[in-house]
């Protein structure tokens, strides 16, 4: 269950990332919004998967997650291309999630 937790603080760390970055420095209202629901929902869930996942292995796992999820919404959104490099790094960032869970 903690993992499970976990990977969805992790999409909505993504969420509140976009949510920030479309709030134009907390200018906008529904964004702001959205950023601080998200970003007490990712919190929260990082702080509860913590006390049976070891600290770093949490944050690992939870901050890949939102990049990964953040970097994808980029590309489908056009606001980064979608190149064979990064395509690849990708790829080794899931990788490396799915390896610290299949260590722990």
């Amino acid at each position: 269950m903690a993992w499970t937790i976990l990977m969805i603080s992790g999409m909505f760390e993504a969420v509140w990332a976009a949510a920030l970055s479309m709030s134009a420095g907390f200018t906008r209202l529904k964004p702001t919004l959205v950023f601080i629901i998200a970003c007490c929902i990712s919190m929260g869930g990082l702080s509860w998967a913590m006390m049976w996942i070891p600290a770093g292995t949490a944050y690992a796992v939870w901050s890949g997650t939102g990049a990964v999820l953040a970097v994808v919404w980029a590309i489908i959104t056009r606001q980064e291309r979608i190149t064979l490099a990064r395509t690849l790094l990708l790829g080794l960032l899931i990788g490396s999630i799915v390896g610290l869970k299949a260590v722990s």
